[in-house]
């Protein structure tokens, strides 16, 4: 083929994408920041497919001056039409447009959303700080399987909290942002705490259980987590779920709020137009475990823009398991047979049955997430398929898993291309599981290395074998006559490690 040749060549859809998906993006007008995210579609568990935000700082001085600042407001127009560029040239049909306190607040906001408007040719939705807490409690119920508790979020201009239920009506608004009260307390922690103290103090909120579970969004919230998991040294880069009691987090937003900054580990990975904000922002979180006497803090990396997604979803979807969504959509993106995966899940479920080992919800969950992500990595040399995968399952965006079942997940993967010997020392993120939890792991991941030597990753073999009791107790593996020619050294060898791991004997009978 000719140089010319090449250039005339139909140019050929990139498949890294799921086709059948339209964009949709919400431009969020925060009282800090301006922020463009686009998702690949309105889904369960969405992807994005572009992410950037401009710190535009249109909540500074509003408190004081009652309205917007100009160079603020410049320098946010001028992002937005940037955004509304963007967001045409990637195809999006459906842009929503969301402002919040800063706007809401000032009295030239109205003259600023008109220019907005004539920008993007759409519609502002100027939210009430009842709306941005409702939306913020629907981000909670999109990032987290079944979330119980109550769901703060930390803007530049207000602070929302909202119990996780449908009655949007509990939820309050109050003026501690993290601009808000730097603003307010001039600089000043000590009063920035008296000032968070007295605005919280007629705040009443009901926990829906006795769990209470504070789950906190925000990005200056989500930079002191990130501060707090290098000051423990946590195995795991991952915000979105991040776990801690409140007693411990509350004495680490207390030093937050007194230290020099400067002499907290990861700083330099923080954002210097953020770091100003993180005293004010530890005052804020800290005031709000203690007035609501909160047990336990869950970081969330979804908030109001997700929950505003996740409102537009019918029942059904919404209902549905975003993590298995999410996992299942990968499969079909890099492995070689999603119905495999499939297939997988139904025999090992099966399997664990026969064994007598009971799952949890959530383990039940973590398996059937592991069996779509068992494939994923097929392409890379054989010996650093166990590495593509536990840097693919670590860092990826999934949604509704804790990170005790993501280092399920890890460990099952690992074991999986890696072996079970002793030589092969799962990652560090094992250290976040319990002894049961990587034990079931490592269990799983023997199935995976005796059912692939059968399967090859092909569909339909894996529904003709079955794993039996007998009378007499013994396991036995049933291989079809049409199959027997499957049975060689290797499927032994693999035989024998997975009766290591149950405690067991099992046979091969052809049948």
């Amino acid at each position: 083929m000719t140089r010319k040749q090449k250039t005339t060549q139909k140019y050929i859809e990139a498949q890294g994408r799921l086709r059948e998906r339209e964009p949709v993006a919400i431009l969020d007008i925060g009282s800090n920041s301006v922020r463009l995210v686009i998702y690949e579609g309105l889904t369960r568990s969405p992807a994005v497919l572009f992410n950037e935000k401009v710190l535009c700082g249109l909540g500074r001085g509003v408190a004081q001056t009652g309205t917007l600042n100009e160079k603020a407001v410049k320098r946010a127009l001028t992002a937005i039409k940037r955004f509304y560029q963007l967001s045409s040239q990637i195809g999006v049909k459906d842009l929503h447009i969301l402002a919040t306190a800063a706007a809401r607040e000032a009295e030239n906001g109205p003259k600023f959303i008109k220019q907005v408007e004539t920008i993007c040719s759409a519609k502002v939705q100027l939210l009430t700080g009842s709306m941005e807490a409702y939306y913020a409690g629907l981000g909670a119920d999109s990032g987290f399987y079944k979330p119980d508790g109550i769901v703060g979020d930390l803007g530049g201009g207000s602070m929302e909290l909202t119990p996780t239920s449908d009655d949007a009506k509990q939820g309050v608004t109050t003026p501690l942002g993290g601009i808000r009260l730097q603003e307010s307390s001039k600089g000043d922690i000590s009063q920035a705490a008296k000032i968070a103290r007295q605005e919280l103090s007629n705040v009443k909120l009901k926990w829906p259980n006795k769990s209470k579970c504070f789950y906190a969004i925000g990005g200056t919230w989500r930079n002191l987590a990130r501060l707090h998991m290098f000051d423990v040294g946590y195995p795991l880069d991952v915000v979105h779920g991040y776990t801690v009691k409140a007693k411990d987090y509350i004495e680490f937003c207390k030093r937050v709020s007194k230290e020099n900054l400067d002499d907290f580990k990861g700083i330099e990975d923080i954002s210097k137009n953020r770091r100003n904000l993180l005293p004010f922002g530890a005052i804020s979180l800290m005031s709000a475990l203690e007035r609501l006497g909160a047990k336990e803090v869950q970081m969330s990396a979804t908030g109001l823009r997700e929950g505003y997604l996740y409102s537009l979803l019918d029942d059904e979807t919404c209902n549905s398991d975003a993590l298995l969504e999410a996992t299942g959509e990968l499969a079909i993106l890099r492995s070689r047979s999603p119905q495999h995966g499939l297939e997988l899940a139904d025999w090992t479920g099966a399997a664990l049955k026969v064994l007598g080992q009971k799952e949890t919800i959530s383990e039940e969950r973590w398996r059937k997430a592991a069996c779509n992500l068992a494939d994923i990595s097929w392409r890379s040399d054989s010996d650093f398929r166990a590495e593509q995968s536990l840097g693919i399952i670590n860092n990826a965006g999934f949604n509704s898993i804790s990170h005790e079942g993501r280092a399920f997940l890890t460990i099952v993967n690992f074991h999986r291309h890696q072996g079970l010997g002793s030589k092969h020392q799962p990652p560090k993120i094992a250290k976040l599981a319990t002894e049961e939890t990587a034990k079931k792991a490592r269990l799983l991941a023997a199935l995976f290395r005796l059912l692939y030597l059968f399967s090859a990753s092909v569909e339909g073999v894996l529904p003709n074998l079955k794993l039996v009791r007998t009378g007499y107790g013994n396991l036995i593996l049933e291989v079809p006559e049409e199959l027997k020619v499957l049975i060689g050294e290797r499927p032994k060898s693999r035989l024998e490690q997975l009766c290591k791991e149950i405690g067991e004997e099992m046979t091969i009978s052809i049948v």
